[in-house]
């Protein structure tokens, strides 16, 4: 059951990928419309794309520290942590802000760290397993509240800017495929997986329900017009 769930997980994460993809695609499409007004990655919270890539990129360093070597976990979170970093660099494109830059380069730095903790990963094993088990658990509550910062930007506005809806879909289909990779490997390896995909999957939850709202909300609708925004 350990090999079915990893290879059904790795194929749902690759389908997430895509849509991170697509909130790139979305980013791209903005930058060249005249709707945007310049704005390519308007509402997208810096916050939350920040907790995204940290969640992916501790998933990386827990599977490549644990016994065995888990490919499942590894090389897929490592392309979606690059594919969050190309984001971060929209965003900074797009902004121009010190914060921007901040986070980008701290991104960049963590990227080059944890690769390189791939060809130490047996001297400090050990190590590398606490460092990531603490850094799923903090990143659990910190993607919480990054993803509570995009809910708040698309209650406040009435609006889903450059939001993709796909990235919530895929990425929460990601989720469930997670947690059944999780119960099979068995809670003393994966426990620390199973809280960050339980704490993503409910965020993916609310977003998709606020596309929804959006669509049909009164309220939305006056929050727009006060704006100006229709």
């Amino acid at each position: 059951m350990y090999h079915v769930f990893g290879v059904i997980n790795t194929a749902f994460i690759f389908i997430s990928l895509y849509g991170v993809y697509s909130q790139l695609q979305t980013v791209e499409r903005r930058k060249s419309s005249a709707a945007s007004s310049g704005h390519a990655t308007e509402l997208l919270s810096l916050n939350q794309f920040c907790m995204s890539f940290l969640a992916y990129l501790s998933f990386f360093v827990y599977g490549y520290s644990i016994s065995p070597f888990n490919h499942y976990i590894v090389w897929p979170r490592l392309i979606a942590a690059m594919l969050v970093a190309m984001i971060l660099w929209e965003i900074w494109c797009d902004r121009r802000t010190r914060l921007s830059l901040g986070i980008l380069w701290c991104a960049i730095v963590c990227l080059v760290v944890s690769m390189l903790g791939l060809f130490f990963g047996e001297t400090y094993q050990d190590e590398g397993r606490w460092i990531a088990t603490t850094m799923i658990l903090i990143i659990s509550a910190l993607l919480a509240q990054g993803y509570a910062h995009q809910i708040k930007l698309i209650v406040t506005s009435g609006k889903t800017g450059a939001v993709d809806i796909r990235m919530s879909q895929f990425i929460l289909m990601m989720d469930v495929s997670t947690i059944a990779f999780a119960c099979s490997m068995g809670l003393a390896n994966s426990w620390p997986l199973m809280v960050l995909a339980v704490a993503s999957g409910i965020t993916k939850l609310l977003i998709m329900y606020l596309f929804r709202w959006v669509k049909y909300s009164p309220l939305a609708r006056a929050r727009r017009i006060s704006a100006g925004l229709q």
